[in-house]
């Protein structure tokens, strides 16, 4: 076997706690007034993708800032989204997004990553139970608008 000079790292799951209390999401327009306190004044600057994190219930169970942007786009890795949801081992799972420019109709980049992150959370038996654009006064939701089936 052979052996290199540098160190392999330990691996664990670290949960800070946040200043959000946790809330049960009963519909897209709690998921939008949830999330938008991630949010500040940037949302009308940068592309900020979040995934809330749900147990069973609907429960909120925790958060994660996937990527962070320009003011057109923003990428969204697969690992990352696989990594959280499994590390939280959530249940359910809610992609959102702001478009700075105040468009809330989904781009088609927005609609393939919504159907690659479905079907890789399908992978590990978690729902995306949503996709939510977000932009400075109003909200967008893939589920509502029957995107998501």
């Amino acid at each position: 076997m052979k052996k290199y000079k540098s160190n392999i790292s330990e691996l664990s799951l670290k949960r800070n706690e946040s200043n959000y209390k946790k809330v049960k999401i009963g519909s897209s327009d709690d998921a939008a007034d949830y999330v938008r306190q991630f949010y500040h004044d940037d949302i009308t600057i940068y592309e900020s993708v979040f995934m809330l994190l749900l147990n069973r219930a609907n429960n909120t169970i925790g958060y994660v800032k996937i990527s962070q942007g320009g003011i057109t786009g923003s990428v969204v890795d697969p690992k990352l989204i696989l990594k959280f949801t499994i590390d939280a081992l959530a249940s359910g799972v809610i992609l959102v997004h702001n478009h700075p420019s105040g468009n809330l109709q989904p781009s088609e980049g927005d609609k393939e990553v919504t159907h690659r992150v479905k079907t890789l959370l399908n992978l590990c038996d978690t729902k995306l139970l949503d996709h939510v654009i977000l932009t400075e006064k109003s909200y967008f939701s893939f589920a509502d608008n029957g995107i998501l089936n």
